[in-house]
C-alpha cells in the first residue's frame, strides 16, 4: 500500500490556487486541499495524511477524518516537519511506499533519510491535475455511453413503445 503524507501549509503555500485561498481565508483554502487530495486518495488507491502545524496552538495533536483523508493538526511545539518525520518512520514496512510532499528541501532529505520518498508541491499538483483531468473524462464518458437495451431495437419498435409507456395509442 502507498501512503502519501502532506505537508499541509508548504503545499497550500506553494499552489496557486490555494495560495489565493489562503489569502482570502485559511480555513477555505484548508478545506480545499482536503477535497483535492481526496479525489486523489480515490482515484489513485494512494492513502493520503494530510499534516497541519499547530505548534504556536495550546494542547495536544489532533486527528480527524475528513472526506476519508486524515488530517491531523501537531501538538503543541511541535512543527508540521517533526510530525511528518516520526510519521514517515513509523509508516515504514516491507510492503508500504511512504511518500511525503512537500518543497522544504531541509524536510526532503530528512525524510529521505528516514527512508521515504520525496514529491515536491509542484509534481504533487501536476499529478492532482491529472487525476482531476482523468476523472472529468471518464465522467464525460459514462455520461455519453447510451445504455443498452438486453435485446436490439429499430428506431421504430421503440417509438412504439415509448408511446406504450406514456399510456398513448
Amino acid at each position: 500500500m502507498d501512503i502519501l503524507i502532506v505537508d499541509g501549509y508548504n503545499i497550500i503555500g506553494a499552489w496557486p490556487e490555494l495560495r489565493e485561498l489562503r489569502d482570502a481565508d485559511l480555513a477555505l483554502a484548508r478545506d480545499r486541499l482536503v477535497e483535492r487530495m481526496a479525489e486523489y486518495q480515490a482515484f489513485t488507491g494512494c492513502k493520503v495524511i494530510i499534516v497541519f502545524d499547530a505548534h504556536l496552538v495550546q494542547g495536544t495533536t489532533k486527528k480527524y477524518v475528513d472526506h476519508q483523508v486524515e488530517v491531523i493538526f501537531t501538538k503543541e511545539n511541535e512543527t508540521a516537519d517533526e510530525h511528518i518525520e516520526k510519521l514517515a518512520k513509523s509508516l515504514q514496512k516491507v510492503r508500504t511506499k511512504v511518500y511525503v510532499a512537500t518543497s522544504d528541501y531541509t524536510e526532503q532529505w530528512a525524510i529521505f533519510g528516514q527512508g521515504a520518498l520525496r514529491k515536491s508541491a509542484r509534481e504533487l499538483l501536476i499529478e492532482v491535475d491529472a487525476v482531476q483531468r482523468n476523472i472529468s473524462s471518464n465522467v464525460k464518458h459514462i455520461q455519453q455511453k447510451k445504455p443498452m437495451s438486453k435485446i436490439p431495437l429499430t428506431d421504430e419498435v421503440a417509438k412504439i413503445f415509448e408511446k406504450w409507456r406514456r399510456g398513448e395509442k
